[in-house]
């Protein structure tokens, strides 16, 4: 597919004061902490193309203070803020992607590949409780920690506790409760140490397709159905999360699971469900406002995953008043998906998400699901932005990444927190 950006001109007006300076990117070297980092340092990025989160722009630039963004402007204008200046020609600056799902803790994904490879906040949502980190010159995860399971149930039952200490509940992928005073307590441990989410699992298993049900790896498979949280934790936990400002995010993967998590009041369904789900249901989820964590890619060998998330698109596409939405989520733990951007997971969402046919106003919504969406969702509104105030969290491609997505798996600029980790331009030409 190929969708010509100049057909869709997106026109920005913004007032900038001027002063006048050059410079180019062979100043920066990669992994270089004083060119593009905190204090007074400063440098502006100009490119073909800006994406800032929101608005694609044409022949824009960015102009970085220290560790944050200052603004994104015309070029010739921002140019005289800074003496330092940055010509990538054709090419595309973006904001650094979001993966709201993943499990690079448990699974012990190297961070830093990671973050060269375009993701520069992941969400880890299922694995060993940890403060939020990072942001500067590191990959910055936010941590769920163990998701909270039904004794006997998943994920337990399935990856186990890994070797963790028995005394270290929250060192591992799952921590089970049997009572509401237990899931209480839980809750308020998770958020004291750092969880940025509370994630349940309501998962009886047996779904076809889906990667719980091989045993590849896993050894073999516990009967189905497991053990499920009973509705009344679910609303005990979902109260105090909510108490604490903690969105609840629910493992859904079968009409049962999804049901108890939309009585039980859950915010998110940390994946599109892998068997076909009810319409009843659906329209529920919707009326709810539910956010959905895509994962397509990852579960695509599902038998309902790809109706479902065309259901859920064409159900909000008639319901004005909804706040749901879809975020962009890859999964990056699993063996079958990219440890960084995922391009395929974008092209599924784009043909899956557009019920009335494709224009480039459903590919920017895209883009935004996995930058400004993601970082609204995440309660920082201004992470996955080139914003005034935002992290600068940046990466750059040479060429159109809107006409093809491929090119974000392999980005030519990653920039974390001001701070150089990828830098394939250097071979660009000084000019003082």
């Amino acid at each position: 597919m190929e969708i010509k950006t100049d057909q869709f001109k997106i026109t920005t007006q913004l007032t900038i004061l001027a002063l006048a300076f050059t410079f180019s990117l062979n100043g920066f070297a990669q992994g270089d902490s004083t060119a593009a980092s905190a204090g007074n340092h400063c440098y502006v990025l100009s490119a073909q193309r800006v994406f800032d989160g929101l608005e694609l722009h044409e022949n824009a630039a960015v102009l970085v203070k220290g560790n944050q963004i200052v603004q994104v402007g015309d070029a010739s204008q921002l140019k005289e803020l800074c003496s330092r200046k940055i010509k990538l020609g054709d090419a595309t600056i973006l904001p650094g992607f979001i993966e709201t799902h993943a499990h690079i803790t448990f699974q012990n994904i190297p961070g830093d590949k990671v973050l060269q490879h375009g993701i520069t906040t992941v969400r880890d949502t299922g694995g060993p409780l940890l403060k939020p980190m990072g942001g500067n010159g590191s990959l910055r995860i936010l941590s769920a920690g163990p998701i909270i399971q039904a004794v006997d149930g998943y994920p337990l039952n399935i990856f186990g506790h890994h070797g963790t200490p028995a005394h270290d509940k929250y060192g591992t992928i799952g921590v089970a409760v049997a009572t509401i005073e237990e899931a209480e307590k839980i809750v308020t441990d998770l958020v004291a140490g750092g969880s940025t989410v509370i994630k349940i699992s309501l998962e009886p298993g047996g779904e076809a397709g889906a990667p719980w049900m091989s045993n590849h790896g896993h050894g073999e498979i516990p009967q189905t159905p497991w053990p499920l949280l009973s509705l009344d934790i679910i609303k005990a936990i979902v109260t105090k999360a909510h108490a604490l400002n903690r969105k609840v995010a629910a493992h859904v993967g079968e009409n049962t699971g999804v049901e108890l998590a939309l009585d039980g009041g859950v915010d998110e369904w940390a994946h599109i469900p892998c068997a076909e789900i009810r319409d009843d249901l659906l329209h529920r989820a919707v009326e709810q406002d539910v956010t959905f964590v895509t994962t397509v890619d990852t579960l695509s060998a599902c038998t309902g995953i790809h109706a479902n998330t065309h259901k859920l698109a064409h159900i909000m596409s008639h319901n004005t008043s909804t706040k749901s939405k879809f975020i962009y989520g890859s999964e990056i733990g699993h063996d079958n998906v990219p440890w960084g951007i995922n391009a395929e997971e974008m092209v599924l969402m784009l043909n899956l998400t557009s019920p009335n046919g494709i224009d480039f106003g459903d590919v920017l919504r895209v883009f935004r699901s996995a930058t400004s969406e993601a970082g609204k969702h995440l309660n920082n509104p201004l992470l996955g932005t080139l914003m005034k105030h935002a992290p600068a969290d940046i990466i750059a491609v040479r060429g159109n990444p809107f006409e093809r997505f491929k090119l974000l798996e392999y980005p030519d600029l990653v920039i974390s927190g001001g701070r150089i980790i990828v830098n394939d331009f250097k071979k660009n030409k000084i000019r003082n």
